[in-house]
């Protein structure tokens, strides 16, 4: 019988962590944010899921901040997550994504934005009426928000540069 395992991505991890993200996807579009958002150094937190030694998922949380004009409030962005196809259902993403949250608010982060389907991020406490009021790009039903903490409930989310070069291409 094999454990699942989550770690710290690393360098050593980029290329696995591309083939999940193009397997999972079934396109480059998703592993080219990831390159950029590391590259950058906008990465917040990113763990990989193994299982005997092999990376089948991945999740990268990156900056994002809330501009209110006055301020910006640092909050995280949940994008991109993947699971090998042939893992999914096993349970690898919902348990990358509560080991995110618990590092995250061990990190003292206080809010977290994902763009997603609401069925599936609704389980872990992501929810569209938290980030119905931001101005945003992405502003529709599937743009949600948990919150941690006290945090603005309106401002524009100014996501990292990497969103709009590597999904404009």
């Amino acid at each position: 019988m094999s454990m699942m395992s989550i770690r710290t991505a690393t360098h050593r991890d980029r290329e696995a962590i591309r083939r999940v993200e193009e397997h999972a996807f079934g396109q480059q579009t998703e592993a080219g944010l990831v390159d950029a958002l590391v590259e950058s150094g906008a990465a917040v937190l990113e763990l990989v899921a193994e299982e005997d030694g092999q990376v089948v998922g991945h999740v990268l949380f990156s900056r994002l901040y809330v501009d209110s004009g006055a301020t910006k409030f640092p909050a995280v962005a949940l994008a991109p997550l993947a699971v090998e196809p042939s893992f999914h259902g096993t349970g690898i993403g919902g348990a990358l994504i509560r080991e995110a949250h618990l590092r995250l608010r061990q990190a003292g982060e206080q809010l977290s934005i994902v763009l997603g389907e609401p069925a599936y991020y609704g389980r872990f406490g992501y929810a569209h009426g938290q980030a119905g009021k931001f101005q945003s790009d992405y502003q529709c039903e599937a743009l949600q928000a948990i919150a941690w903490g006290e945090v603005p409930e309106t401002g524009r989310l100014v996501y990292a540069a990497a969103f709009q070069s590597e999904l404009a291409a």
